[in-house]
């Protein structure tokens, strides 16, 4: 299988997780909705022949399911699932599951696209085909951050957009039987952070490559910086510690360790940049929320993570030390 070549017709599953995303979620399937395909046909792989939408709804309370029950006349191309709350990875794997399609497209429910942006990945698909001679490969989107909830594909990309991330279910396409063979997403990463790239590291030790499709991109909502969301993201980095150090006991490396900060580097950098966390998300509240007054709070937002990140660099030391005690 492992030289094996897209078959003569691809089917994409979209697999999306979604929980308590109604609004952007109604944006997000819209846009798949509005798809233009070519069914492109080459010499080495061939047509885009459809696409599915698997929506898998991880125990949302805000009547997702219930609007799109109403609605289903106009999203054809969607299959909903559901599932009580058990987090992305699980809500993953649901979908990867019933999905019908040879290859699978991840993307987040509050991720909006540009309307060639399957076409784009079965491109890229087949070019990757035509220059590795098998589907040892994956390709691997754009994603442009937004906080523009009315046009959020209006939004030009960014230094702070780029990610060196080997795979980030963002925005990506591989061939079904690759993840069914390096074992699907690991359940036990139930807090945030970390399920995906854990999945990268096996993907990668099969031998699977990164093929970048700039082309297939997605525009990344969320709601502007306000100060009112700090304890949220402190504890989604207290989380992302945790997780992290799971992610390194099941693969304790170098690169690991430096990907969750869990290095001497980081703590001397989080540690010296907040003044030893001296710049917190208190004393730093008056310049954060002065930037977001005249209109800039992606700049608050930029600076508030100098204490985000000594609050995930304390959180995975935290968690490494809890682990090895109970051990």
């Amino acid at each position: 299988m492992g030289n094996s070549v897209v078959s003569e017709t691809v089917f994409f599953s979209i697999v999306i997780p979604t929980y308590n995303r109604k609004p952007i979620l109604e944006k997000c399937l819209r846009a798949l909705e509005t798809q233009q395909l070519n069914n492109i046909e080459t010499l080495h792989a061939t047509s885009l022949q459809g696409y599915e939408i698997v929506l898998v709804d991880d125990g949302s309370t805000d009547g997702t399911l219930e609007w799109l029950e109403t609605h289903k006349t106009e999203f054809p191309h969607v299959r909903t699932f559901k599932q009580d709350h058990q987090g992305p990875a699980a809500a993953r794997n649901l979908g990867v599951e019933q999905a019908q399609g040879d290859t699978i497209i991840f993307i987040d429910s509050d991720l909006v696209v540009t309307e060639n942006f399957l076409q784009a990945h079965a491109d890229a698909l087949v070019q990757g085909q035509k220059e590795l001679g098998s589907d040892r490969f994956f390709t691997y989107g754009a994603v442009i951050n937004t906080c523009n909830f009315e046009h959020p594909t209006s939004e030009p990309y960014k230094l702070t957009d780029f990610s060196a991330a080997f795979f980030a279910t963002g925005n990506i396409a591989i061939p079904k039987h690759w993840l069914e063979k390096a074992g699907l997403f690991d359940t036990r990463f139930q807090l945030y952070g970390w399920e995906d790239l854990e999945l990268g590291v096996r993907l990668k030790q099969l031998g699977l490559k990164l093929i970048k499709c700039p082309a297939a991109v997605g525009y990344h909502w969320h709601p502007p910086f306000s100060l009112e969301q700090i304890p949220r993201l402190i504890d989604k980095e207290i989380q992302r510690g945790r997780m992290g150090v799971l992610f390194y006991q099941k693969h304790p490396s170098w690169e690991v360790r430096m990907m969750i900060q869990m290095t001497w580097l980081h703590r001397l950098l989080w540690g010296i940049l907040s003044l030893n966390g001296t710049l917190n998300e208190r004393t730093m509240a008056p310049l954060l929320q002065w930037l977001i007054s005249i209109g800039k709070p992606q700049w608050a937002l930029e600076i508030a993570r100098i204490f985000l990140n000594w609050y995930n660099v304390k959180g995975v030391y935290e968690a490494y030390a809890q682990v090895n005690y109970e051990l």
